[in-house]
C-alpha cells in the first residue's frame, strides 16, 4: 500500500481557504494529498467504532474482540485497554455528564458500562435486564440526569445520578431499537429508531410513559441504521437505512422531505471510482449548514458525497476521497473537526478511520511532514520507517 494518497476538493471559487480541518468549505478549491500516517493493524480483529475525548485529545477504538483500546488523537500513541464486555460492542460515547475522563459503552451483554480512562478501570454498571441487548445510547433531559438506551423493541430510561430505572417504553416499537438521540437544543425530546421503520419521539418530562410522552411517529419504511440532526436549530434528521437508503425528516411535524430510495446509485455515478457499496455515517456541519454522506467500496475507498436536501434534491460529486488506507469494509469514520468543536489543534490532521481489515488509519493534509509510523496491537511494538516498508503487516 502506498504511503501518499490523493484527495481531491471540488467546489466553485478560487480560494484556498478552508474553514474546517476535516471538510471543505464551498468557498474552496484546493488538492490535497492525504498521508496514511498512523496504521494500527489488529490482524483479524475488527474495529467496529472510533470515538474522541474533547477535552483529552484521545481516540477510545471498539473492537470485535470485545475490548476498547485508547490512542492519542494526535500522535496516535497507544495509551490502554479496557476489558469486561462479553458480547460485541454497540456504541461508545465520552458524552457522559459525569466527567470528561469517562467513556460509557453499550453491548450486546445487556449492559451499559462506563470506564475511566485514567485507570481503564469501570466505574459504573447499568443492566437491561435478562435476554436484553443494548444497541444505543443517549444522556440527555431536562437536568442532563437521564440516559436512555435502545433495546429489543424497548427504550430503557434511567437517571443516572442514582443509576434508578425511570421509565420502560415498551410500546412504541416492535423491534430492534437501534438508535437513541436527545435532541440537542431540546434535550427533553427524545428521538428513537428501529428495526421495524419507524422513528419516535418523546418527551421526557415528569413520569414518563408511552401513552402520555409519545409524541410522533415517522414510519421510514425499512430498518434503521443510523440517524443524526441537521438543519437549522437541529429541527430536521439524516437517516440511513440497513438497505442504504438516505432520507431527511422534519422530526418537530414528522414530516419526510427527502427520500434517496437510489442513494447508491446517484453517489456512485458521481465519481469515477467502484460502485458505492454501502453508506458509514453522515457529517453536518453546522456552520455552513452543509450535509454529507460518507460511502465507501468493499475495498475500502470513502467518499464525501454533498447532499442537497432544499429544492432540487441531489447527492453531489465527492469533496473529499480517501483512498488507499483499507482493503476493506470501513466501520467508522471520525472527522477532526469533531475534536475540539472543529477547532482541531493540529491542522494537518483531516480524519480517523477504522474498518473490518483490522486497520486504524489517520489521515493527513499534505501540509503537514510525513509519520512513518506503524504498531501492531498485541505486540505494540513501533518499527522503524526502515521496517515498515520491507516488513509491512497485512492483515489476510
Amino acid at each position: 500500500m502506498e504511503d501518499e494518497m490523493d484527495m481531491e476538493v471540488e467546489a466553485s471559487s478560487s480560494s484556498t481557504t478552508t474553514t474546517s480541518p476535516a471538510i471543505p468549505s464551498t468557498s474552496s478549491f484546493k488538492r490535497f494529498a492525504i498521508k496514511n500516517s498512523i496504521q494500527t493493524n489488529f490482524g483479524d480483529d475488527y474495529v467496529f467504532q472510533i470515538d474522541s475525548s474533547q477535552e483529552k485529545s484521545t481516540l477510545a477504538v471498539s473492537l470485535s474482540t470485545n475490548a476498547i483500546k485508547f490512542y492519542s488523537a494526535v500522535t496516535g500513541q497507544y495509551i490502554g485497554e479496557c476489558k469486561g464486555h462479553s458480547a460485541p460492542i454497540n456504541q461508545i460515547s465520552f458524552s457522559s455528564p459525569s466527567s470528561p475522563n469517562v467513556l460509557q459503552s453499550c453491548s450486546s451483554d445487556g449492559t451499559l458500562r462506563a470506564w475511566d480512562i485514567r485507570t481503564f478501570n469501570q466505574v459504573s454498571q447499568l443492566n437491561a435486564g435478562p435476554q436484553q441487548e443494548v444497541y444505543s445510547f443517549s444522556f440527555g433531559g431536562l437536568s442532563n440526569n437521564l440516559l436512555a438506551a435502545g433495546c429489543k423493541s424497548e427504550v430503557l430510561i434511567w437517571d443516572w445520578r442514582n443509576a434508578k430505572q425511570v421509565a420502560c417504553l415498551e410500546e412504541s416499537h416492535m423491534d430492534d431499537v437501534t438508535q437513541v438521540h436527545f435532541s440537542p437544543g431540546h434535550r427533553n425530546k427524545l428521538i428513537s429508531a428501529s428495526v421495524d421503520g419507524l422513528i419516535c419521539t418523546f418527551d421526557t418530562e415528569g413520569n414518563i410513559n408511552d401513552d402520555d410522552h409519545l409524541e410522533s411517529v415517522m414510519n421510514v419504511g425499512t430498518s434503521i441504521g443510523k440517524i443524526g440532526f441537521c438543519g437549522e436549530m437541529n429541527n430536521k434528521l439524516w437517516c440511513l437505512t440497513h438497505i442504504e437508503t438516505l432520507s431527511i425528516w422534519d422530526w418537530k411535524d414528522g414530516r419526510n422531505e427527502v427520500n434517496f430510495q437510489d442513494a447508491r446509485t446517484l453517489a456512485s455515478d458521481s465519481w469515477t471510482l467502484d460502485h458505492v457499496d454501502y453508506f458509514v455515517d453522515c457529517y453536518y456541519s453546522g456552520a455552513d449548514d452543509r450535509l454529507w454522506v460518507i460511502g465507501g467500496t468493499n475495498a475500502g475507498s470513502l467518499g464525501y458525497f454533498p447532499v442537497n436536501h432544499k429544492g432540487n434534491a441531489k447527492i453531489g460529486s465527492p469533496e473529499a476521497v480517501l483512498e488507499g488506507g483499507h482493503v476493506g469494509i470501513v466501520r467508522s469514520v471520525l472527522p477532526m473537526s469533531c475534536l475540539y468543536g472543529g477547532h482541531a489543534p493540529n491542522q494537518s490532521i483531516f480524519g480517523w478511520t477504522g474498518g473490518e481489515d483490522g486497520r486504524l488509519c489517520c489521515w493527513l493534509s499534505d501540509e503537514s511532514s510525513a509519520v512513518n509510523r506503524s504498531w501492531i496491537s498485541n505486540a505494540l511494538v513501533m518499527k522503524s520507517p526502515k521496517t515498515i516498508k520491507k516488513n509491512r503487516h497485512h492483515p489476510y
